[in-house]
């Protein structure tokens, strides 16, 4: 399943660090540090320090750097989108903004994963939010607990799509033209007895699934576990919020998939990451 990357650091503003002399790994030594990271970071930084820009020699001479290495740093930084020039003065470009929205999407992503688990305790279930990007099922992020498991994902979910709930999903809100392309590369295969199998019985199983309604499979994916999920289509954006039960719950499935569209209705397009 894919992991939620880490954040990265947002570059700081209005202040200069001075960086260690860079060291060789060794006994008793710290890290081996690259010098020209660190030097360009100290120009990023020093950036922030002038709200009207500022020239190359006053970069310079803020991040206590010769003009020489300056201008091939300041030239590389502009190059790569972290800075742009704009009547000979240096300001921060799109690539230094991107940065920063990594702490809102990491702040999205926490505030995702709460209400997964507020969705867990209230329909008693794991819960599980998942995507199709470019051209792939890619499971984001699960909630569950020691009580109440996840399925355990022994064979390839992205290769498996046409049997679990999740895959059901996703695939029933694609195009047919994207649906066959899937499948092309994703044959179906019998997972267990009851997996539908055969790209014609699985693409007329796609085409009937309602666009707003719950898509349910018993046992297609794995023996003892039923599964449900919610489409969610934000824009582009293809995406599903799932659960699954024992097998023994088999009978709360109708009314839990209800309660968990409900939910998801209720959230709003704005937790889609």
């Amino acid at each position: 399943m894919d992991q939620i990357a880490e954040p990265s650091r947002t570059v700081r503003t209005g202040r200069v660090a001075r960086s260690p002399t860079p060291t060789s790994p060794g006994k008793g030594r710290g890290p081996t540090l690259i010098g020209s990271v660190q030097r360009a970071l100290r120009l990023l930084e020093a950036v922030g320090g002038f709200r009207q820009g500022a020239t190359a020699k006053q970069l310079a001479r803020a991040a206590g750097l010769p003009l020489g290495t300056a201008y091939h740093l300041l030239r590389t930084l502009t190059h790569e989108g972290y800075l742009r020039r704009s009547d000979g003065r240096f300001f921060y470009g799109e690539s230094v903004n991107g940065i920063g929205r990594a702490d809102d999407r990491q702040s999205d992503r926490h505030d995702l994963r709460t209400r997964m688990q507020r969705l867990r305790d209230e329909l008693g279930a794991p819960v599980y939010f998942a995507l199709y990007r470019d051209g792939e099922i890619h499971v984001v992020d699960v909630a569950d607990d020691p009580g109440r498991p996840a399925v355990q994902p022994w064979a390839d979910l992205r290769a498996t799509g046409h049997a679990h709930a999740i895959g059901q999903c996703l695939l029933g809100q694609l195009s047919e033209e994207e649906r066959r392309d899937h499948l092309a590369r994703h044959p179906p295969v019998g997972l267990t007895p009851s997996t539908v199998t055969g790209e014609a019985a699985v693409l007329r199983r796609l085409a009937s699934l309602r666009p707003t309604m719950p898509v349910l499979e018993r046992q297609e994916y794995a023996l003892g576990t039923v599964c449900a999920a919610v489409p969610i289509t934000v824009g582009p954006m293809v995406a599903t919020m799932a659960l699954s039960l024992p097998v023994e719950q088999a009978d709360r499935l109708t009314v839990v998939a209800g309660q968990l569209r409900r939910s998801v209705g209720a959230m709003g397009p704005s937790f889609v990451l």
